[in-house]
């Protein structure tokens, strides 16, 4: 069993990632799509509880996620509370040519945990950007997926990847808020 993570509420924020209705439409499907939905939301209910800062992070492109179209907008079943912010990017990780860095050093914090899509592009490239900047980063398992033809191996090869970068990979019940 793995250690618990213990982080300081008033230095974590929540990250949820690209989890928007476009990538839900490709021939490959995102595996897991409902899990991944549902533990999202709940570590967003957990986060609102603790008053952590839960950031919605949306990718733009110029075609199936271009900005402002219906394929661009959250999954139905994600739905932030108006205190939540909102994130428009337009590159992989989600650390360049956005406010995520500058609205994290705002709120003070140290400890960014990371969900949403796609595990071996966006999710990949922001957990490494973090890691540079010196957040703790934590990638949670089942938080995460793809719509690879093997998703599982993916995801598995990613996370073993993150973690000797430097990446916390850790389970929902291993996030300890207190």
């Amino acid at each position: 069993m793995k250690k618990v993570a213990r982080l300081n509420p008033k230095k974590t924020a929540l990250l949820v990632i690209d989890v928007q209705k476009a990538l839900f439409t490709r021939p490959d499907p995102i595996f897991k799509a409902y899990q991944m939905i549902e533990v999202i939301n709940a570590l967003a209910d957990r986060a609102h509880l603790y008053g952590l800062p839960v950031i919605y992070i949306q990718h733009a492109n110029q075609s199936i996620l271009a900005e402002g179209s219906d394929g661009w907008k959250l999954h139905p079943d994600i739905s932030p509370d108006a205190s939540d912010l909102s994130i428009r990017k337009t590159q992989g990780n989600s650390f360049l040519g956005t406010t995520l860095q500058g609205d994290l050093e705002a709120r003070g914090v140290e400890n960014v945990i990371v969900t949403g899509l796609v595990t071996h592009q966006c999710i990949r490239s922001t957990c490494l950007g973090g890691v540079k900047l010196g957040y703790n980063v934590f990638l949670v398992q089942g938080g995460h997926s793809n719509y690879s033809k093997n998703p599982e191996a993916v995801i598995e090869q990613r996370e073993g990847e993150l973690e000797n970068a430097g990446v916390y990979i850790v389970t929902p019940e291993q996030i300890d808020l207190n």
